[in-house]
């Protein structure tokens, strides 16, 4: 493995940026240690930008990290995609990862419209850290969990933060079902084609996200694969 490979910018992991490095050092931290730096832009993420799955732009050009900034809301892919990019403009080796998620308390909303609790291609981080490649999910914020009662992912730079497994309650609350493998930049063909045959109901028209508030741009994208 050339590790050099996952500190380069990419066309969505674009750490190059001026977005990203402004961002970088608005919420690194002035230490050098990559621990305390990684540590530092997961939070920014995690909580900067809240998680909204009815609002996704599929263009290329959204789904940069560069684009991630200048929102306000993001989904899982944007959001990792974020801290990926961060990761690499302060230094520090970044990957991005997917797997199918069940979500057992899905919000009835979100579960009417997939017509599934499963959820496809949940994308997370992996950062280099002290030799080692270390799992990190910026997706949900603090304020949502505290909405669906499970406590919020941390992460202290030593130890895999992938998925909160029960609620506070002891109820199961998210497990993995398939994983897609790692990448080093977003693989927006398969994601597209992934949702497209897990889901087919939403794009044989729109009506039904319309239905829900779905605002997904992008989606003729879909009709060319």
């Amino acid at each position: 493995m050339d590790i050099k490979e996952y500190l380069k910018p990419a066309e969505f992991i674009d750490s190059g940026s001026e977005e990203v490095k402004s961002f970088t050092r608005k919420f690194a931290g002035s230490g050098t240690e990559p621990v305390s730096k990684a540590v530092n832009l997961y939070y920014a993420v995690r909580d900067g930008f809240y998680y909204d799955p009815y609002t996704i732009d599929f263009s290329r050009e959204a789904v940069k990290a560069s684009s991630q900034v200048t929102r306000k809301y993001g989904f899982c892919i944007s959001k990792a995609c974020l801290l990926a990019a961060a990761a690499r403009a302060s230094g520090i080796p970044s990957r991005l990862a997917f797997a199918n998620v069940r979500n057992h308390i899905a919000t009835e909303k979100l579960e009417k419209l997939l017509q599934t609790d499963v959820m496809v291609f949940h994308g997370y981080t992996e950062l280099f850290l002290n030799n080692r490649w270390i799992k990190a999910t910026p997706a949900f914020n603090k304020s949502l969990c505290e909405k669906l009662n499970v406590e919020p992912l941390e992460f202290d730079g030593k130890n895999n933060s992938l998925f909160q497994q029960y609620d506070k309650t002891g109820k199961k609350f998210m497990e993995y079902v398939h994983d897609y493998g790692n990448f080093p930049d977003v693989p927006l063909e398969l994601f597209i084609s992934e949702l497209s045959k897990h889901y087919p109901h939403l794009f044989s028209g729109n009506k039904r996200m319309k239905e829900y508030g779905v605002k997904w741009k992008g989606i003729a994208v879909l009709n060319k694969l």
